[in-house]
């Protein structure tokens, strides 16, 4: 049985707490902390659990209550913060997405782990989803070709009170907007997607609807590749509708998801034929439709698999290493869209985006935060056109 704490009782440890209820011969929920324990008491009493409260995640680690694995889903700047100390504990750990604010404290959390020889998994739940999973077998399948071009939309809409929470629109507690907190999930599906990093970024970021907010509201990157293919990502939070979605241009092929599939067939001037190439289509149709649906989806899926990973003494199949990567390349996209420039990657330690306090220096601030409230009473929240 794994004893389960959950540091953070925001909105998204009710997901944790969700999915984790799917498995109660394998789990079980000791503590929860949050700095309002108020807020932890509540989700105890709403989920019936037999658990303790505390206000402090180092007061829980001391305390001498059998823990296993930490859920750390706090707010981005504490995270690196909280699963060193869990890590140092001796526990395993699952943090939310994103793994931290900058390569800095990724590397320090990558370090804990492996000095303390425990497991850290990153939320990155999107690749649990049916529609994700299938995509990137079929693209596997090499029958689409070469990956030419990619279309990344993380496209949410907030409305301004949406900053008014404590934590959100500055980037000294958020650290950064929806490409470092929304797109997150995009980002790392492109990176596994792809089974590689890009070369250079160019972005732009702007703040065109929320004026109670330091940190941007939609950012347009495009990156470029070894091999010469390119991706374009935009990260939204000003979208009316919330039309995710991953479309890949392939040389034989568009596969995207929402599934949707074009392949076109070229005509002897160059052009392409009215029905496109059919056979092909046919072919890639049929191996789609013969992909299994996964047992379970979303936060479940995830923290099935690392139960699983506990288990078996195995890694996770995100891991820390995993959570780096998209922070690296979301921190490439804020570096171009701070300094102006194109952004060369890999991002080394003499960099000054290196460290949160090199992106602190150089980001732009687009608007004051001037007043803020300590919690919503309001809880439910949206995800587009993704089911949880």
């Amino acid at each position: 049985m794994i004893q389960v704490a959950i540091v953070g009782t925001g909105n998204i440890s009710v997901a944790h707490l969700e999915a984790l209820s799917k498995f109660p011969e394998r789990c079980k929920v000791v503590a929860l902390c949050d700095i309002y324990p108020e807020k932890a008491e509540a989700l105890k009493e709403k989920h019936h659990l037999d658990c303790e409260i505390f206000d402090d995640h180092q007061k829980m680690l001391d305390s001498g209550i059998p823990i296993n694995m930490v859920h750390v889903c706090t707010p981005p700047y504490v995270h690196a913060e909280i699963a060193i100390h869990s890590m140092d504990a001796g526990c395993h750990v699952l943090v939310e997405k994103p793994m931290a604010t900058c390569l800095a404290e990724c590397d320090a959390m990558l370090e804990a782990e492996e000095r303390n020889q425990v497991i850290m998994a990153c939320v990155a739940q999107n690749r649990f989803r049916n529609e994700i999973h299938k995509l990137k077998q079929v693209y596997d399948s090499k029958l689409a070709g070469k990956l030419c071009c990619a279309h990344i939309n993380s496209l949410w809409w907030r409305g301004d009170c949406y900053y008014d929470l404590w934590w959100r629109g500055t980037w000294e507690k958020e650290g950064g907007g929806p490409t470092l907190n929304h797109a997150v999930h995009h980002i790392d599906m492109l990176n596994w997607i792809e089974g590689k990093m890009p070369v250079e970024v160019m972005a732009m970021l702007t703040n065109v609807m929320h004026d109670h907010s330091e940190v941007e509201d939609l950012s347009l990157a495009v990156l470029k590749y070894q091999d010469g293919s390119m991706a374009q990502v935009t990260s939204s939070v000003v979208h009316h509708g919330e039309q995710q979605g991953v479309e890949l241009q392939c040389a034989d092929a568009k596969i995207s998801a929402p599934w949707d599939l074009k392949a076109e067939k070229t005509r002897s001037n160059g052009f392409g034929m009215k029905d496109g190439n059919q056979d092909l289509m046919k072919q890639i149709e049929e191996t789609y439709k013969k992909i299994p649906d996964l047992t379970y989806e979303g936060h479940t899926g995830e923290i099935d698999d690392v139960l699983s990973a506990l288990e078996a003494g195995k890694r996770p199949m995100i891991t820390g290493v995993d959570g780096r990567k998209t922070v690296e390349l979301i921190t490439a996209i804020y570096k171009a869209g701070c300094s102006k420039q194109q952004v060369g990657l890999p991002i080394l330690a003499d960099d000054e985006y290196y460290t949160f306090e090199g992106l602190l220096k150089n980001a732009i601030r687009f608007h004051e935060k001037s007043h803020s409230v300590d919690n919503f009473s309001d809880t439910e929240i949206t995800l587009g056109n993704y089911k949880r």
